[in-house]
């Protein structure tokens, strides 16, 4: 992309900004509904093209517009009828959203970058955590890295910083699980969980650490309960963490700084 495509855009009024990253937000997001679907069962991310999986007729690119073709088409295929989950409109929205926010929130600069590959990350690892318990190694790993490599390029953040967040992060966690299994001879936390806060902390900062590890305790509580109330299994429930320490990175995120110290 030239100097001056580059200008132009950043001298786009911050509405339109904001428009142009939804946009992008609802596209990436839709390409986040087949690794969500894909990635866990072993498929190739990019083959076969689009289709519905009740017919198998492929989906026409007019039929797969992020979040307009699933409210023209009521959520159904067009030419057999099946409905499709209503959740992928949620994480095209969801991601849209997402994008919108960080680009108001820090504007032109590699930070955002950062920001949008990170939240992009984010969502798709929280959907298969919600469906298969799992939090996969192709993420949280290579997020790591990215995450204290970035730091060489971010003015806003140290290598030291970005080390001690990934170090503090994965060993707070570790350090749990640990004690958990020891104490109660079962496994609580996976190591999905601490791979992913090692992520969170590469790309936060160490001092994001306490605001996400609080923020996650507090939502997974809130939501556990409620679940464990509709089940009626206790304490025995069983419910995803990456979520909840997906939500209080995003938090910290877009909140900043100002948030965890008030």
């Amino acid at each position: 992309m030239s100097s001056s495509v580059l200008t132009s855009l950043a001298m786009l009024p911050p509405e339109a900004g904001a428009f142009l990253f939804f946009v992008l937000g609802a596209v990436l997001g839709s390409f986040a509904n087949v690794i969500i679907l894909r990635l866990p069962a072993g498929e190739n991310i990019a083959l076969p093209a689009s289709h519905c999986a009740a017919c198998n007729a492929p989906v026409a690119w007019y039929d797969n517009l992020p979040l307009i073709s699933w409210i023209v088409l009521r959520g159904r295929c067009r030419k057999c009828g099946a409905r499709f989950s209503f959740r992928y409109w949620v994480v095209e929205f969801l991601t849209a959203v997402l994008f919108s926010l960080a680009f108001l929130k820090l504007g032109w600069t590699f930070s955002l970058l950062e920001t949008l590959i990170f939240f992009f990350g984010l969502v798709v690892v929280t959907f298969i955590d919600f469906d298969h318990y799992l939090l996969p190694d192709v993420f949280t790993l290579p997020g790591t890295a990215l995450g204290i490599l970035g730091s060489f390029l971010n003015p806003q953040r140290t290598v030291i910083d970005s080390a001690l967040g990934a170090f503090f992060g994965a060993g707070f966690l570790w350090s749990l699980a640990y004690l958990y299994a020891l104490i109660r001879k079962e496994e609580g936390l996976g190591m999905g969980d601490v791979k992913l806060l090692a992520w969170i902390g590469a790309v936060l900062g160490w001092s994001a650490i306490p605001f996400v590890i609080l923020t996650s305790s507090l939502s997974g509580s809130v939501v556990g309960l409620a679940v464990a109330y509709r089940q009626k299994k206790g304490l025995k429930t069983m419910i995803p963490y990456g979520p909840y320490l997906a939500f209080g990175a995003v938090l910290y995120r877009l909140a900043g700084e100002s948030l965890a110290q008030g």
